[in-house]
C-alpha cells in the first residue's frame, strides 16, 4: 500500500479554508494490484510501442512491485483515474506520458527524489524528453543521449525476398553466437555488455536462444553472417532488437533480405512487429524499408 503523508489526507486544509494546492495536483505513487486492469488498458492503447510494460504485465499478472527490483509508477487524477505510467527499475520506460500533460516532469521529480540511478531511458521521445528535462538536475551526466530514433513496423509487403538461410538459433551454438552479441553490444551502445557481470549477459543470451527469440544464419566457414533477436515480446507485439552483419559481409546488399525473413519470423510470433533504430543509421532504415518496415513514430534514449 502505497504510503500516506500528512500533507496528501483529503481533509487537510490550508489556514484560509482553501484546499491545499498540492491536493490537486495529479498523484504519482507506485501502482499496488488492484489497479492492474487500468494499465492494461493504458497499454493496449499502443502495443506496439508499449511493448516492454505488456511483456511484464503478461509475465506476472500484477501492476505491483515484483522480485525484479523494480516498480511501476502511476500519475493519478484526483478521482483515481490512471492517466500514464513509467517503468521504474534499471531502466525508466514511460507509458502514455506525452509532452503537454506535464506527468513526465511529476515522474521526472519523483524519480530524482527517490535517489535511485537507473542504466537508461527509453520510449516515446516526447515522454522521454520531458522525464529527463526534470530527472538531469538530479541524475549523472549521461554516458549517450540519442533524441532521436525512427519506431518503425511491419506493415507492407518487402520489395526484396527474404533470405532463404535464416533460422532460429540452436543451443548448442550458444558459444558460436555469443561474440556476435557482444560485437552488435558494443557497436550500437558503445561499451562491452560485460561490464555489470558476464554472466548476467550470459544467461540473456541463452534465455533468447531457449524461447526461439534468437535469429542466426552462418556462412560457408561456419561463422555467424547475420544475427538479430527478439528483444522484447508480448502476446500482440514483437520488437526486434540486436540486428548485427559480420563486417566480412557488409556492403554487400544483404540485409534488406534478412530482415524481410526477420520480419516474417517475428509475424509468426505476434501480429505486431516493431524496431527502433538510430536515425544517423541510414543505410539500416534503408534497409528496414525494403523489407516492408515504416517508420510510425519516433523514440528516444538516455544512457547512463
Amino acid at each position: 500500500m502505497a504510503k500516506m503523508l500528512a500533507g496528501d489526507l483529503p481533509w487537510r486544509r490550508w489556514p484560509d479554508g482553501k484546499f491545499s494546492e498540492r491536493r490537486r495536483r495529479p498523484l504519482v505513487r507506485s501502482l499496488v494490484h488492484e489497479e492492474t486492469p487500468q494499465l492494461v488498458e493504458l497499454v493496449d492503447r499502443d502495443p506496439a510501442k508499449n511493448v516492454f510494460m505488456a511483456s511484464h504485465l503478461e509475465a506476472t499478472g500484477t501492476a505491483a512491485p515484483t522480485n525484479v527490483a523494480a516498480q511501476i509508477l502511476g500519475v493519478f487524477e484526483q478521482d483515481g483515474t490512471l492517466r500514464s505510467a513509467c517503468w521504474a527499475g534499471a531502466n525508466i520506460v514511460p507509458v502514455g506520458i506525452s509532452s503537454s500533460s506535464g506527468d513526465g516532469e511529476l515522474v521526472g521529480r519523483y524519480l530524482g527524489d527517490s535517489g535511485r540511478r537507473f542504466s537508461s531511458i527509453f520510449g516515446e521521445a516526447e515522454a522521454v524528453s520531458a522525464i529527463w528535462s526534470a530527472l538531469k538536475r538530479y541524475a549523472p551526466t549521461p554516458f549517450a543521449i540519442r533524441p532521436e530514433q525512427p519506431f518503425m513496423q511491419a506493415l507492407h509487403p518487402p520489395t526484396v525476398a527474404p533470405a532463404s538461410g535464416l533460422r532460429w538459433t540452436q543451443p548448442k551454438e550458444f558459444e558460436l553466437l555469443l561474440p556476435a552479441c557482444v560485437a552488435m553490444f558494443e557497436e550500437e551502445v558503445g561499451y562491452s555488455p560485460y561490464i555489470g557481470g558476464e554472466e548476467h549477459y550470459r544467461r540473456r543470451v541463452e534465455w533468447l536462444i531457449r524461447q526461439h527469440h534468437s535469429l542466426v544464419d552462418l556462412d560457408d566457414d561456419g561463422a555467424v553472417l547475420f544475427k538479430a533477436e527478439f528483444g522484447t515480446v508480448s502476446s500482440k507485439a514483437v520488437q526486434i532488437q540486436g540486428v548485427w552483419i559480420s563486417p566480412r559481409h557488409r556492403g554487400r546488399g544483404l540485409s534488406a533480405a534478412y530482415m524481410a525473413a526477420v520480419a516474417a519470423f517475428a509475424a509468426q510470433t505476434a501480429p505486431l512487429v516493431s524496431l527502433y533504430v538510430n536515425s544517423y543509421n541510414e543505410r539500416a532504415i534503408a534497409a528496414y524499408r525494403a523489407a516492408g518496415f515504416e517508420q510510425t513514430g519516433t523514440f528516444s534514449t538516455v544512457l547512463f
